[in-house]
């Protein structure tokens, strides 16, 4: 890639240890002058201060309703 860019866009805390991060990514090929982009989630489930637990989702919806039965079962 000529470019690459990665943007943090939203970070929701469920609680209980538990945060949801959207990001953007977006990059060109080398020698186009288009853009590749991609949205994607990521949920951190936090314990003692660390990350126990890191999950990568290709669909916001499916990651914002794992983070929300995640906080609930940590309840």
């Amino acid at each position: 890639y000529d470019s690459f860019e990665i943007e943090m866009e939203e970070v929701l805390d469920f609680g209980n240890g538990v945060v949801l991060v959207v990001n953007l990514q977006q990059a060109r090929p080398t020698g186009s002058i288009g853009l590749v982009r991609t949205r994607e989630a990521y949920l951190f489930a936090w314990a003692e201060n660390l990350i126990a637990r890191a999950t990568m989702y290709g669909d916001l919806d499916d990651g914002r309703a794992a983070a929300e039965r995640l906080a609930e079962e940590r309840a």
